[in-house]
């Protein structure tokens, strides 16, 4: 029996054991300064140049530069256990994810969820509306998009109330057939 229950505890933890684990590499965490929040370096990022963080959020636009280069826009979101950016949780601000390559604006478009480990590279002022905004600007080193999950609703049959009538008889030469005369005679209904 307690061999059993050993052997169904380590199967299930086996199974589940890769549905924890975090979605950027163990090196590049260590690397990064666990201390090092988002607010912090909002406020002045230049201090922090060189230094390694893994940020996530909501992507906000992805501009393609004409040297081939691509600046993320991002929403921070606090990061989950796994590294999943927690749409719930209030956001402190926007940064800028800097990759020296090509990525398509339409696979990483506005709504999509991204955890970025990257290296700080200063701030870069670009406007937000009718203001300058300074944004915390970020070297990607290794980059999860996260699914889109649909939820779709249930499909929709629409229910027609089934409708009876005592008096009707589908066949008009039954000895009950017909509305109410008996034997045949009389007048038939027909339904729709």
């Amino acid at each position: 029996m307690r061999s059993r229950v050993l052997c169904v505890l380590l199967i299930s933890g086996f199974v589940l054991l890769p549905g924890c684990a975090h979605v950027i590499s163990k090196n590049l965490r260590a690397e990064a300064d666990p201390t090092l929040s988002f607010s912090r370096v909002l406020q002045n990022p230049e201090p922090f140049n060189g230094k390694t963080v893994v940020w996530g959020g909501e992507i906000v636009e992805t501009t393609n530069q004409k040297d081939g280069s691509t600046l993320i826009e991002v929403l921070e979101r606090r990061l989950d256990r796994q590294g999943e950016p927690d749409e719930a949780s209030p956001s402190q601000g926007r940064f800028l994810v800097l990759s020296q390559e090509y990525m398509d604006p339409y696979v990483y478009r506005k709504g999509r969820k991204v955890t970025v480990a990257g290296e700080i590279l200063g701030r870069k002022i670009k406007p937000l509306g009718q203001m300058d905004y300074r944004y915390p600007l970020i070297s990607i080193k290794q980059i999860h998009l996260w699914p889109v999950y649909y939820y779709a609703p249930a499909p929709y049959y629409p229910y027609y109330p089934y409708y009876y009538d005592p008096w009707w008889r589908p066949y008009p030469w039954y000895p009950w057939g017909g509305y109410g005369f008996g034997w045949g005679f009389g007048y038939r209904y027909y339904h729709h």
